[in-house]
């Protein structure tokens, strides 16, 4: 019973310790300095609630857990249906539901569900890249964020100083990415796990701050704005057209709407995610796709079998870093603005929480999840402060519940039964 007691009672504390600094205290900037405050009296009675409940369920944990164990089980998917879900024929079909889906989405949606659609198109499109680095290479990358920041800002900078436009530069900013990723391959050949994904945390944190002090050239903390929108084959979905320029209403002679601009940018979000899927689909059936899950298994095993373990890798990173310029590319036509802060370490977090909550390795997973993960903050504005905290519980939830992800790649293998 002293032990019990003692567990409880050091568990409600480390409740406190870790809940009041997060929860109970606030920061307010006055002039040019921090101000900390503490909480609302509703918050701080919340901290002291859980605390009371953890030590409550520590000290009589035994008895809950027995009365729990005579409960009725929780419903659960049988075998025979979970294998069912992850066969590749089962989630290609999936998948083209979805296309079929995206594709009549914005004649019926409404102008804000479009424009959320979008958004979620572009982590659709981040997520299928690191997949091909973490899910299907099996290399753990935290500074994916960075090549995000090098579409956006190699297609922000053209755009800018030489008035190209964005169909010239999507191409660019995805080769600029993928050469960063190239870049970034070679100094990680020798890394795995955590020392991996220290490196890789580093480098896109290093892309970040060049942004911000390179002032002359990236305009710093301020960032880029007045950046061009797609085009329609020089069509501007604009209600006014610059000179030398036609708008799209104008040429085809109905009255301006700006429902057609967001309209048009989802559709060409939805091309890029769509071109992403057929590439990396692709991919998977030649050897290089095999040799990617190789790697992801057993690097030993990988070079005891002839492959050469620093080109896959370098692949991995190449491929997946061109995809994430795709992405920047579209974010700075879309928001018309780019800044260092729209590119920090939340974004990674983000992007690598989507691809493991949808099941490393599945395109599937990784639209679902994206739908998740970007939707549920959308619906729960009033919740925005704990935004991490509620990552992180699902996060927690997903590992007790799904390990393996919401839809985990099973790919064609063969069985002998007795």
């Amino acid at each position: 019973m002293n032990t019990r007691l003692k567990t409880a009672f050091f568990s409600a504390l480390l409740v406190l310790a870790v809940a009041y600094p997060v929860l109970g205290l606030k920061l307010s900037v006055v002039g040019v300095g921090l101000v900390v405050y503490g909480a609302e009296t509703p918050t701080l009675l919340a901290i002291a609630g859980g605390a009371l409940l953890m030590f409550v369920w520590q000290l009589f944990r035994d008895q809950v857990s027995g009365i729990w164990a005579g409960a009725p089980k929780v419903p659960h998917l049988s075998k025979k249906t979970s294998h069912f879900l992850t066969l590749p024929s089962t989630q290609r079909w999936a998948v083209l539901g979805l296309i079929v889906i995206g594709l009549v989405w914005p004649f019926f949606g409404s102008r804000g569900a479009v424009d959320i659609a979008t958004l979620i198109l572009i982590y659709v499109l981040l997520g299928l890249g690191l997949n091909i680095v973490v899910g299907l290479a099996g290399l753990l990358d935290l500074g994916y964020v960075g090549f995000y920041a090098v579409g956006a800002y190699s297609y922000a900078l053209l755009s800018h100083y030489y008035g190209l436009g964005f169909w010239v530069c999507l191409p660019i900013a995805g080769m600029m990415a993928a050469f960063f990723g190239f870049i970034l391959g070679f100094p990680v050949l020798r890394l795995r796990g955590d020392y991996l994904a220290i490196v890789t945390l580093g480098f896109g944190e290093i892309i970040r701050i060049l942004l911000r002090n390179l002032t002359w050239l990236t305009g710093g903390p301020n960032g880029i704005s007045n950046i061009d929108k797609p085009t329609l084959f020089g069509l501007t979905f604009e209600r006014r057209a610059e000179e030398g320029m036609q708008t799209f209403h104008e040429y085809f002679g109905f009255a301006y709407n700006s429902v057609n601009k967001v309209v048009f940018l989802y559709l060409v979000a939805l091309l890029l995610a769509l071109f992403a899927l057929f590439v990396i689909n692709r991919l998977l059936r030649m050897p290089l796709g095999r040799a990617w899950e190789a790697l992801r298994e057993d690097e030993i095993a990988c070079r005891a079998l002839g492959l050469n373990p620093t080109l896959i890798k370098l692949s991995a990173f190449t491929l997946g870093a061109c995809f994430a310029g795709f992405a920047g590319s579209f974010f700075a036509a879309r928001q018309g603005l780019v800044t260092p802060e729209s590119f920090t370490f939340i974004e990674s977090a983000t992007i690598l929480a989507i691809v493991v909550l949808g099941g490393l390795g599945s395109q599937l997973g990784v639209i679902l999840a994206a739908v998740v993960m970007i939707l549920l903050p959308e619906l729960m504005r009033e919740f925005s402060e704990y935004r991490m905290l509620m990552f992180g519980a699902l996060m927690v939830l997903m590992m007790i519940w799904r390990p393996q992800g919401l839809m985990p790649m099973q790919r064609p293998h063969l069985e002998l039964k007795q």
